[in-house]
């Protein structure tokens, strides 16, 4: 059985990228960050799914990312936006994916794992740019360069099973691998209680994966 880190932030794609690991047969790890960012709910969501979907661990790491600012995301000063608009959003976080692969790259080597899931998308996605098939090619290769497993000719796997599919398509996939989406929680400002606000870009990409996919909408929202 091969060993897999999965980046887990609680939310709707990363917590099928957990299921579809499972799925393939790979012993999971899973590690969530806790970075500064607006909603604490979603770092419960990450443990719940962790749990639920048979994880050998779960980590939560910290990271001061708050105190570089720059996103809606860790810096309340700036708004969540609730309207779309052109170009890379606000609630993008200036090299979140970059810190998170580097720590899910260190963790890999010490648990010996052969992959790393990370649940980027580039169809129905924000439009950040370390979501890109671009970045994560560049990852890899950066993976086989700067580790002891790199350098002995084992490097670990960036896997990125979603970076092809609508988010109707990954929907049915986790309902098909029997994931309950109402241990999730995608919002950019979720309440204490993980409700959804219902309007930022994260539910409306949900809300319309739920609804093309014909399938019920779990998400709890604040009204």
């Amino acid at each position: 059985m091969e060993t897999a880190v999965v980046l887990l932030s609680g939310g709707l794609d990363s917590a099928t990228c957990l299921a579809m690991a499972r799925a393939e047969g790979f012993r999971c790890h899973t590690i969530a960050f806790d970075y500064g960012q607006r909603t604490r709910s979603e770092l419960q969501a990450a443990e719940r799914v962790s749990a639920a979907l048979g994880a050998e661990s779960h980590r939560v790491i910290e990271l001061g990312m708050g105190g570089i600012g720059g996103s809606a995301l860790t810096d309340h000063a700036i708004d969540v936006p609730e309207n779309g608009g052109e170009g890379i959003p606000v609630t993008y976080v200036p090299a979140r994916n970059t810190v998170f692969l580097s720590l899910a790259l260190g963790l890999a080597e010490v648990v010996g794992a052969d992959a790393i899931f990370i649940g980027v998308n580039a169809v129905d996605y924000s439009g950040y740019p370390d979501c890109r098939p671009e970045f994560i090619d560049a990852f890899q290769h950066l993976a086989g360069l700067a580790t002891k497993a790199g350098v002995e000719g084992h490097p670990v796997r960036i896997s990125t099973p979603l970076m092809a599919l609508s988010k109707a398509e990954i929907i049915r996939r986790g309902t098909e691998l029997g994931l309950d989406y109402s241990l999730t929680v995608s919002c950019y400002q979720a309440d204490a209680e993980g409700r959804a606000c219902g309007r930022c870009d994260s539910c409306r990409l949900r809300r319309e994966g739920f609804e093309q996919a014909l399938i019920k909408d779990p998400t709890i929202y604040q009204s």
